[in-house]
């Protein structure tokens, strides 16, 4: 267990004052009772802080696990008190499809998502969760399907804004972002609690300031009784989903803060933690939980220092819920609005996006997974982002990059004559080195440029090909590469084969087992063999 610091103490209790009323507008998102929210967040906290290893996740009810929970209650017949049960069954699914994952290993999975789609990620989501926020500062509803549709109505909508509203929102923004000069104050608890002794002194509510309002908080769980399997089954094709969105959200939010700060995390000890969380929930009849950006982006802010930030929120929670849900009531919903768009600042750092386009790499990739979250919302955004990631991975490896090699200096290296005006060609030799793996996309391709080389060097009847890059092949790049062996070899000209690793070698054996005499372990050792005039007979 971590040792508990002074600054987790700060921010676990500040993130506890936002916990409270995001769950009870979770909660309201699903139509549910807010004590379902809730009580997952209180367990999702310390369950999570018993197995995970983000000092910044806050798992609690997310906004987009509370969107897909009302899609998948919509869609089975009866009112909503009929059907408060299969929200535990929900619960409890996604906890065992996040721990048979976990038990899989297939956390790896999350290396498809790379580091820029995940500061795109970020990115997104921070400019996302921010764009929503803005009615609520200008005291006004959220009216669209999407963030693009509730931006133009908040825009167009501007002579409904409200004034006093907007005063106390920016107000609250500008203290608290002033107050991240003294990082030992909790800035965000202490502008809440000046909301709430503001709206008591000055009567906020009664000059049209909406305040979070009275939270029915009464403990009572539905029992757990016969559900019919018609039921159950029409859930199914929604739970994979709420699987997906969780971990896309979750994963993304602690790997980017972790990315951040230089913490290490791995895929399949957070799904288990997830799944652990989620089973929890379910046993005390909660919502599905996950690491939620705009918590764990406060969580950063307040400074926490260990996952004990987590479990202190939890605790501050119970007792918010004991002691202060009346004076919750009267925090002004501006006030809440700030705190949430002050805790992403920190994620709207443009410095890592500018740092890819200093080196020129994956800008677009970056700028996509932010573009395709903003406009697709999470799960679209980053499957979106993944597949342009993948689609720039295809592309540079169907683009045939051939070097040609010569010698560096007396030595045994080979490199690029394009790039060392100190290499030297070997006289009646060609080297060429394909700078791509070779495999069923790109070998046709890659040994055709090659080929074309060749023939503009009619002279030259001696060729070493170096496939360094090449750590196996499949059945296509050995048919392509066979292919080409014996059309050059047909021209009259001898081919040898350089830097071949062993799963090749054993490969190719199978294949011709003669070509075998015509591979070597170096360049140098290729170049020796063409010298020495060695000629064996292909069978």
């Amino acid at each position: 267990m971590p040792v508990i610091r002074a600054r987790d103490w700060i921010a676990g209790l500040s993130v506890a004052g936002l916990m409270f009323p995001e769950a009870v507008a979770y909660a309201g998102i699903a139509g549910l009772a807010p004590q379902r929210a809730i009580m997952a967040a209180i367990v999702g906290c310390l369950i999570y802080g018993a197995f995970g290893k983000s000092r910044f996740a806050i798992v609690t009810p997310t906004s987009s696990s509370a969107a897909i929970l009302a899609a998948m209650l919509a869609a089975v017949p009866g009112a909503i008190a009929d059907k408060t049960v299969l929200v535990t069954l929900i619960a409890a699914c996604v906890g065992l499809l996040f721990l048979l994952a976990s038990l899989l290993k297939l956390g790896n999975l999350a290396g498809f998502v790379s580091r820029p789609v995940l500061r795109g990620f970020a990115f997104g989501l921070a400019v996302t969760i921010i764009l929503r926020q803005l009615p609520a500062m200008a005291g006004m509803p959220a009216a669209g399907a999407n963030v693009l549709q509730q931006v133009y109505s908040f825009f167009s909508g501007w002579p409904e804004w409200h004034v006093p509203s907007l005063l106390v929102g920016f107000t609250a923004l500008a203290a608290l972002l002033l107050l991240r000069r003294l990082p030992f104050l909790p800035g965000a608890l202490l502008v809440r609690g000046a909301g709430i002794v503001a709206a008591r002194l000055l009567d906020l509510h009664d000059h049209g300031v909406a305040l979070v309002g009275a939270v029915p908080l009464a403990l009572t769980w539905p029992a757990l009784s016969a559900v019919r399997w018609q039921e159950i089954a029409g859930l199914l094709p929604y739970t994979l989903p709420m699987v997906l969105i969780l971990f896309a959200e979750s994963w993304g939010t602690i790997r980017s803060l972790s990315l951040r700060h230089g913490d290490t995390v791995t895929a399949d000890r957070e799904l288990f933690a997830l799944g652990a969380a989620n089973l929890a929930s379910a046993l005390v009849q909660g919502m599905p939980v996950g690491a939620g950006f705009s918590a764990g982006a406060a969580s950063e802010a307040a400074g926490a220092q260990s996952r004990m930030t987590g479990m202190i929120a939890a605790v501050g929670l119970v007792l918010i819920v004991v002691f202060a849900g009346g004076l919750v009531a009267s925090l002004p919903q501006p006030v809440l609005a700030a705190v949430v768009i002050a805790a992403l600042t920190h994620a709207l750092d443009p410095r890592p996006l500018l740092r890819l386009w200093t080196l020129n790499r994956d800008v677009f990739i970056a700028l996509g997974a932010a573009g395709g979250v903003i406009a697709f919302g999470v799960l679209d955004g980053i499957l979106f982002a993944v597949a342009l990631s993948l689609a720039a991975l295809l592309r540079r490896l169907a683009t045939p990059y051939v070097a040609c090699l010569g010698r560096l200096g007396e030595g045994h290296d080979f490199v690029d004559i394009a790039r060392h005006a100190d290499a030297r060609p070997i006289a009646g030799i060609a080297i060429w080195r394909p700078a791509q793996p070779l495999f069923f996309a790109n070998a046709d391709a890659v040994l055709n440029v090659i080929a074309a080389r060749i023939r503009e060097e009619p002279a030259t009847h001696i060729l070493v090909v170096s496939l360094e890059e090449s750590f196996d092949l499949d059945s296509t790049a050995l048919d392509a590469l066979l292919e080409f062996d014996a059309m050059l070899r047909a021209s009259g000209r001898t081919v040898h084969y350089a830097r071949v690793h062993d799963r090749v070698r054993d490969f190719i054996a199978l294949a011709v087992p003669a070509l075998v005499d015509y591979l070597s372990y170096s360049v140098d050792d290729a170049v020796a063999l063409a010298q020495l005039g060695s000629k064996p007979q292909l069978s």
